[in-house]
């Protein structure tokens, strides 16, 4: 079976994304890139903007299952709140697609076999599975990765569904 899978770094400021088509147990990398949100904007209007160009990726690319990354622990509570409001903007604007979260841990465990690899360690996972592919920032990196993961782990019960 064919499928494109989004994989989903949330951000407020900058969201990563990754594209991968899956085919049985094959993968190839499609795209990835970086959504850009302007920090200096009221945090409102930022939210507006996150869900309006999140909806325009999905309207191009037309993925059949979305992963993101689920939130982290951070000290900082007003970081974590804008967070959480940034990832409910973007799975509104994915509503109607199926959708399934990864903790970090999770991800690096499936595409390295460490939990606590470095980026760097899956970077060298993801050149190669993929190749080499010249990554912005590693939020786009984690997005690939964040895709694979579900790649890797679907139909099992490692799944985590958001929407059944």
């Amino acid at each position: 079976m064919s499928k494109l899978i989004l994989g989903i770094d949330p951000g407020s400021i900058k969201t990563g994304f990754a594209v991968i088509h899956k085919e049985g147990r094959s993968f190839r990398y499609v795209e990835s890139g970086i959504l850009k949100f302007d920090a200096k904007k009221d945090f409102v209007l930022r939210i507006a903007h996150i869900y309006s160009d999140l909806q325009q990726l999905i309207q191009r690319i037309n993925p059949d299952e979305v992963a993101f990354e689920s939130l982290i622990y951070v000290k900082n509570v007003s970081s974590l709140a804008k967070l959480a409001q940034a990832r409910g903007a973007m799975i509104a604007a994915c509503s109607n697609i199926k959708m399934f979260e990864y903790s970090p841990t999770l991800v690096k465990n499936t595409v390295t076999q460490d939990g606590h690899a470095s980026k760097q360690g899956v970077s060298k996972v993801l050149e190669m599975v993929f190749g080499k592919i010249a990554f912005k920032t590693h939020d786009e990196s984690d997005a690939l990765a964040i895709a694979l993961c579900h790649g890797l782990l679907e139909g099992r019960q490692n799944d985590r569904p958001l929407i059944r």
